[in-house]
């Protein structure tokens, strides 16, 4: 009887590719559609050998209802909706894709950094008004190799980062705890203090994991540290912005602006005040896509699938579940 391998959400239609590669491994994939009740997660939950999933919260309740789970298989780099704890307790593996984006997170990155530096929303949107003023509309406007990228977090994508911004001139500082000056140095840039990093750059980018010791990360103390003419950009997580100090700082011109792709209510409510500011720029948490990306991430995540329910070391586990070892 082949295993069950339950979809509780993730990527969107169609999932001939997770299929063919769990069919391989005996395991067939069952969906819960949004709509239906608990009574029908529930059932479904009883007679699961494994979960994909994206954000839904895999609690330990969950894992109580599921007694023949044996992989919890994230779709994405992030694991904090999953209790691994629990997860490890019960010997089941959680699972995650890194680094299946890094590339495109890191042109996004840079992307939205351009955009503000360069001012091409405020100047698509003049053109489009009829006006054809660029000065005035790009006052202000600095040439970016005379200016500062601070990094915090260097990871696989904040590495990415760091060379796209060398090539465009710019100096860039890392405020990592696990990254050594020496290493630092041999990818060309420069390892600071938190405090040095927020007073010297003109760009402050995120590349930090949302854990405990992140949330609200970026509050009231730390944008009292950035230059005024600073602007934050995160790719990262949402919950490690503070996001009322950071609309207080945008409103009061504390600082001087926001590129923001993640957000710590997603979608954004339809009331979000950040829309309504001329110095913010929004994207829907898109950093992560490319069609190839999502290749990568349908494909390594149920291979982390198979792998486990064949008996064999997932790829990218993130736990040691006690039952093996």
């Amino acid at each position: 009887m082949p295993a069950n391998v339950l979809f509780l959400d993730g990527p969107p239609a169609p999932y001939d590719l997770e299929e063919r590669i769990l069919a391989e491994a005996g395991a067939r994939l069952i969906h819960r559609t949004a709509s239906s009740p608990e009574s029908e997660r529930d059932r479904l939950l009883a007679e699961t050998d494994a979960v994909l999933c994206d954000s839904y919260p895999v609690t330990a309740e969950i894992m109580e209802r599921a007694p023949r789970l044996r992989i919890i298989s994230v779709y994405g780099i992030g694991y904090d909706s999953v209790d691994v704890g629990a997860a490890s307790a019960r010997g089941i593996w959680v699972t995650n894709v890194p680094g299946f984006c890094a590339n495109e997170v890191a042109d996004h990155t840079l992307a939205l950094l351009l955009a503000a530096s360069r001012r091409l929303l405020a100047l698509d949107r003049s053109v489009r008004a009829g006006e054809w003023q660029p000065e005035a509309v790009a006052a202000g406007a600095s040439r970016l190799s005379t200016q500062c990228l601070g990094l915090i977090g260097f990871g696989n994508i904040g590495r990415g980062v760091a060379r796209r911004a060398i090539g465009f001139g710019l100096r860039v500082l890392v405020y990592s705890p696990h990254t050594t000056p020496e290493l630092a140095r041999s990818l060309g840039v420069e390892r600071v203090e938190l405090a040095d990093l927020l007073a010297a750059s003109d760009y402050i980018s995120l590349h930090l994991p949302a854990t405990p010791e992140t949330r609200g990360l970026v509050d009231p103390a730390l944008l009292a540290r950035c230059k005024p003419t600073a602007w934050l950009i995160n790719t990262a997580r949402g919950s490690i912005v503070d996001e009322s100090a950071l609309l207080d700082a945008l409103r009061t011109g504390r600082l001087a602006g926001a590129a923001l792709d993640v957000r710590r209510t997603e979608p954004a409510p339809a009331n979000d005040p950040f829309r309504d500011l001329p110095n913010v720029i929004l994207t829907p948490h898109a950093a992560y896509y490319s069609e190839r990306s999502i290749g990568e991430l349908r494909a390594r995540a149920a291979r982390n699938v198979a792998l486990a329910l064949t008996g064999n070391h997932p790829d990218s586990p993130v736990n040691s579940p006690a039952a093996h070892g």
